[in-house]
Order: C-alpha cells, then structure tokens, then sequence
C-alpha cells in the first residue's frame, strides 16, 4: 500500500503570524544599490553630457557643411561669373583680332596700291625728266640757231637799211608788226594801176631758219609764193624777195 507524501504547497504553508518567516532566517545581502543607482545616475549625466556634446558637434559639422556649401556654391557662381566675362572677353578679342585682320589686308593692299602708284610715277616722272632733258635740248639748239639767225639778221640790216628806206619811201612799202617777235606783216601801195591807193599784202615768218609765207591778199598762186620764197631762203636777199612779192601783186591785180 502506497504512502501519500503531502505536496510541496500543502507542506510548505503560511506561516502563522508567530512563527518567524524564512526570508528572516535568510542572511542579510548587501547588493549596493545605492552606489549602483549614483554610478548610474554618473553614467547617464555623462552619456547625455557625450550626446548634447555629439549633437552639438553634428549640428556644428552641419552648419560648417552649410556654410561650406553656400562658400562653394558662391564660389561656383563667381567662377561661372567669370567664365562667362572671360567668354565674353574671349568674343570680343577675337572679334578684335578679326577686324584688326582685315585692316590690316586692308592696309597691305592699300600699301601695294600705293607702292604700285609710287612706282608709275617714279617710271613717269624719269619719262618727263628725259623728255624736258631733250627739250632743254632742242630749245638750247634752236636758242643757238635763233641767235645765230639775229646775228645774222643784225649783220644783214646794215645793208638791207638803205635798200628798206628806198621801198618804203619811193615804192610805198611799210613793215608792220603782228604782235609776235618773229612774224611781219609788209603791205603794198600803189600795186593796182586803176586805184593806186589800194593795198596788197602778206605775212613772213622768220621764226625758223626757212621762211615762211603766211596769209596773203589778193590770192596768188602758191606755187609762185614757194619760188619767191625759195630763192630768199638760199640767198638771204630780202630786197629781191620784196621786189619778187611786189611783182606778183602787181600781177594779180592788173
């Protein structure tokens, strides 16, 4: 036959008020839970003094960030600033360089124009220099020649005065100037036998060495004029040459 062995609760039942209790008959343990409790109170003012010190240092790394990247973001703004005065000076150079270019083509080709203009005239101005050397020349010659020809003429006067004075006295003959040095006029009377008072005249040029027989009145064959002239010019004697003008006069009149 089993023996029934009471439970653990039925054994182990509320004490009575003057029974003592078995946590009393315990020993007394001392866990410190006051020093615990001001280690921790420590840990936690200085875990919160690390926190607001971590906060405080996040928020200062943040605001540095901030204000370093308002600094960037201003400074990117200065450089596209003046990446784009550079580009518009960049524009404006070479829009300078471009017309300084065609200036200067300009000024090349208005210096090979000028040069090309210098060129013709210095070829011109040595032409005109040879042609006024040869001028000077030819006038030196014919200054000579005239010289020669009023020594000449000069000479000749002295015989040719008398004879002069007695055409113009006796034969109605006068010399009349036509306002150059080298042309004379010489104008007959009494060449018309029905009026005696009528004229006849014409004009010699003796500016070269062979005379010439200018304008004439009354007409007469040319070709009697050149052999008049002819003769005067080979033998110099003005007073046959009168007589020989007088003589076909006096012929065209009758």
């Amino acid at each position: 036959m089993t023996t029934f062995e009471p439970s653990l609760s039925t054994s182990m039942r509320a004490p009575s008020h003057d029974t003592p209790s078995m946590a009393d008959q315990l020993p007394s343990i001392n866990f410190g839970f006051e020093d615990l409790r001001s280690r921790m109170n420590q840990f936690t003012a200085r875990f919160d003094d690390f926190v607001e010190k971590g906060r405080k240092k996040v928020l200062e790394e943040r605001n540095n960030f901030r204000a370093n990247v308002g600094e960037i973001q201003e400074d990117q703004r200065m450089k596209k600033r003046d990446i784009e005065i550079l580009s518009l000076k960049q524009t404006q150079h070479s829009s300078t360089v471009a017309k300084e270019a065609a200036e200067t083509r300009e000024m090349h080709a208005a210096i090979t124009t000028l040069t090309t203009q210098r060129d013709e005239r210095l070829a011109h101005r040595d032409t005109l220099r040879a042609q006024i050397a040869e001028l000077q020349k030819a006038i030196a010659a014919r200054r000579d020649a005239q010289l020669k020809h009023k020594r000449y003429i000069d000479g000749q006067s002295r015989y040719n005065e008398p004879e002069l004075e007695f055409w113009e006295s006796y034969l109605g003959l006068r010399i009349e100037g036509l306002g150059k040095e080298d042309l004379l006029k010489f104008v007959y009377t009494s060449v018309c036998e029905r009026e005696w008072e009528r004229e006849a005249w014409f004009e010699l040029d003796t500016s070269e060495r062979e005379y010439k027989v200018g304008e004439l009145w009354p007409k007469v064959e040319r070709e009697e004029v050149d052999r008049v002239l002819e003769r005067l010019n080979e033998t110099r004697d003005l007073a046959a040459f009168l007589k020989g003008m007088r003589d076909l006069f006096v012929e065209a009149l009758k």
